[in-house]
Parts: structure tokens; C-alpha cells; sequence
């Protein structure tokens, strides 16, 4: 199966962290983001690019009541151990369920009024499809008008998979091709899209797509 991406620390209120999101950065992205009145939010980005820590300092300031919506299963002691680290970063006022599958109708339920809802990762949960067997283009539709239909604000995290080596087995070139789909259609159903690079956090959407002349 394909590796399993994990996130960055979370920012600290002391000040930015080696390697993870720098705080005027998220501040940042924020307001643009803010400006819109966005009801959802795509945050890719690339493994250990801070993308994680973007997506929970934005929730953390967005709402009191936060619900994490975990993708992961810890199939072994190792990610056993990062679930655990992870659950840890974050601070008080977080309500974790576990959805490895169940992401959309998950969703439905619990997204509302004064709660900010976090989805980390969309990779994973794809990852937990294709390790089943499932087709995920039908569950994709699902989650996709399940986005358009929120009744509260939600936040995405998803990796950026394409940009590397070409995957040598099957398997891998198929899930990286899905992960491209995902994070396209995702894109386009949310309100807001976000890339973390390096720590640094760039508004994709929205945005005007560049005016080309080709001569």
C-alpha cells in the first residue's frame, strides 16, 4: 500500500516551531480566507510541510468547539505512537471520532453552527478505501455534495502526492492518480484552497486564474 503521510507540530502560542507553520503565515492565509465568510477549506500540502499545524491553528481560531475527524487506523505500534503524539498537540476543546470510512455521513451529522469540524487526511481515508477494495469514485461524489451541503464550517487536510518519483507498482501509480482526483474535486467543491510549502501558506483559492496571451 502506499505510505502513510503524517503530519507536522502543531505551532505553539510561544512562537513558530523549526520546521512547521510560521504563525504570521497562518495569520496570513486567515484573513483571506476570512474575507470570504468561507464555510470550508482544502489545505494541501507535500509530507512534513505543515500542513497539519496550518489546518488546526486555523480551527483553533475559528471556534471554541472543535470536532477532529481522524482517517488514521493505527495499524501498528508505530502509528500507534503518532495517533497518540498527534492527539496530544492538540489543546483543550477537541472532540476526536475516529471515521476511517464513514467520512461523509460523519460529516452530515456533525458539522453545525459554532463548531469547526477537522478532517485529517483525505489521503488516509483514501488509502483505507483501496486497502478495502472499495471504489472510491462513488464515495468521493458523496463527500463532494456532502461539502456543498454543510450545515457548519469544516477544514480538509489532504497530501500532494503527484509532484515526486512515478510510483513503480500498480498499485501505487493508481492510488497516487486517485489522490489527484480527490484533492481536484475537493478543490473545486470548497470554498477555500490552501497550499502549505515549507511552512508557508499560499491562498490558491480564491483567486483569478493568470490572464494568458500566447503570441
Amino acid at each position: 500500500m502506499p505510505p502513510r503521510p503524517y503530519s507536522a507540530p502543531l505551532v505553539r502560542d510561544n512562537g513558530p516551531m523549526l520546521g512547521v507553520v510560521n504563525a504570521d503565515a497562518v495569520g496570513r492565509a486567515e484573513l483571506e480566507i476570512g474575507a470570504i465568510g468561507c464555510r470550508s477549506a482544502l489545505v494541501l500540502g507535500g509530507a512534513r510541510s505543515g500542513k497539519s499545524a496550518y489546518a488546526l491553528a486555523l480551527a483553533e481560531r475559528a471556534a471554541p468547539q472543535r470536532l477532529f475527524l481522524a482517517t488514521a487506523e493505527p495499524f501498528d505500534e508505530e502509528m500507534a505512537a503518532r495517533v497518540a503524539r498527534h492527539q496530544a498537540e492538540r489543546s483543550a476543546g477537541w472532540t476526536t471520532r475516529e471515521v476511517p470510512l464513514a467520512l461523509t455521513a460523519s460529516l452530515a451529522q456533525e458539522a453545525r453552527q459554532g463548531r469547526i469540524v477537522l478532517v485529517d487526511c483525505l489521503t488516509l481515508w483514501l488509502n483505507n478505501l483501496l486497502y478495502r477494495g472499495e471504489e472510491p469514485g462513488a464515495a468521493l461524489s458523496g463527500l463532494c455534495g456532502a461539502i456543498a451541503r454543510l450545515s457548519g464550517p469544516a477544514i480538509f487536510v489532504s497530501n500532494e502526492v503527484g509532484w515526486g518519483l512515478v510510483p513503480e507498482t500498480k498499485l501505487g501509480r493508481d492510488f497516487r492518480d486517485w489522490q489527484g482526483r480527490v484533492n481536484r474535486e475537493v478543490a473545486a467543491a470548497c470554498d477555500a484552497v490552501v497550499l502549505v510549502t515549507a511552512g508557508l501558506a499560499r491562498a490558491l483559492k480564491p483567486g483569478s486564474e493568470p490572464t494568458l496571451r500566447m503570441v
